[in-house]
């Protein structure tokens, strides 16, 4: 299902949803960041997604982190929690859906890269080659925060 991000557009169109989600800053012992190149969208982003009921929400970091790209984690940490409403996304099915994404840090424990019905290519990269890629702003607004030491997590 093919969907697109609108962040801070007035023709967006207005949500009909909300479903809570997550994303992972994954950092090697490189300092590399782990990134997916997603189908849906044809953007580089974190890995990541929706929460499902009966879950904690640590177990879907971990859960997606590892349909997406193969590796296993752990969680560090909270990086911040992202629910502006003026980025929505719009899906092909008629679902607008206002974000909700908390932002987590974790470490790769095992597991080794492979892609995903959801991920097209899957990469570690060093913090400085990402402006060589089509990172959506929202997305790189979550990477920015996860690569700072912050010392309390970001709200907005």
């Amino acid at each position: 299902m093919g969907r697109i991000d609108y962040f801070r557009d007035p023709n967006a169109p207005t949500a009909n949803s909300v479903v809570p989600s997550v994303t992972a800053v994954v950092r090697d012992d490189a300092g590399r960041l782990l990134l997916i190149h997603k189908t849906d969208n044809d953007l580089w982003a974190l890995p990541g997604g929706g929460h499902d009921i009966g879950e904690r929400i640590g177990d879907t970091v971990v859960r997606e982190v590892s349909e997406e790209t193969g590796l296993d984690v752990e969680i560090d940490s909270i990086v911040g929690l992202y629910t502006d409403p003026e980025h929505v996304l719009a899906y092909d099915d008629g679902e607008v859906r206002q974000q909700f994404s908390i932002c987590f840090r974790a470490r790769p424990v095992g597991g080794s890269l492979r892609t995903s019905s959801e991920s097209k290519e899957v990469r570690w990269v060093h913090p400085t080659d990402l402006d060589g890629l089509d990172i959506h702003p929202s997305m790189m607004l979550r990477i920015r925060h996860g690569l700072e030491a912050r010392q309390v997590p970001y709200i907005g």
